[in-house]
């Protein structure tokens, strides 16, 4: 079963570790994001107020995770031109992906989630994988496509180059980028993306 999780715009149950603000690099943009604990597991929760093909994007987004940072279930709500859409997405035990309560067989073993419209989902294999420095790892996770909330399949590859930072490979290397994190693991700096501005511990 998967962990509850608020919606988008509540407040968890547990303890906001962290605080972040982060601020889109390529396009104008901002986000803010909480790392909560809980006794279900940790969960991420986030506003991002972007710019997508020339409209303002709002989105608010929860992801929560089993203690060992497996994706359980992501939640968000897109507010884009006057239209409002909503995504579910639950994870069994089994790795089954569901979507508003149909299985999605393409996804089936997929362990992340991964929102393109946030940094913060990162941290998840992140904290999972514990790599040395040195070491390397493929995970494989659902990637979330905004502003149209399509799915698909995505191969990726961290390396662990240092303390905080990692090399971060998808699509067979088609895009590769060096992520600084910080010690719970949530970015600092990713180019061409996000850079953090501002953080608070809970």
């Amino acid at each position: 079963m998967t962990p509850p999780a608020s919606r988008p715009g509540g407040t968890p149950e547990g303890r906001c570790v962290q605080a972040v603000t982060w601020r889109r690099l390529e396009s104008p943009g901002t986000e803010h994001c909480e790392l909560w604990e809980s006794a279900a597991g940790p969960l991420l929760t986030g506003t991002a107020v972007l710019v997508s093909e020339g409209l303002p994007l709002l989105v608010r987004y929860t992801v929560a995770c089993d203690p060992d940072w497996h994706t359980r279930e992501a939640r968000l709500v897109l507010h884009q031109g006057g239209t409002r859409r909503t995504l579910v997405l639950q994870v069994d035990d089994h790795q089954r992906w569901w979507r508003d309560g149909r299985e999605l067989p393409e996804l089936r073993g997929c362990v992340d989630v991964d929102l393109s419209v946030t940094p913060s989902t990162n941290t998840l294999p992140i904290r999972r994988l514990g790599l040395e420095v040195g070491q390397a790892r493929d995970v494989t996770a659902a990637w979330v496509r905004l502003p149209d909330l399509s799915l698909e399949r995505l191969e990726q590859r961290y390396t662990r180059l240092s303390a905080s930072l990692y090399r971060y490979e998808s699509a067979g290397g088609a895009f590769v980028a060096e992520v600084d994190t910080d010690a719970q693991g949530l970015v600092t700096h990713y180019p061409p993306g996000w850079e953090r501005v501002a953080t608070s511990e809970g």
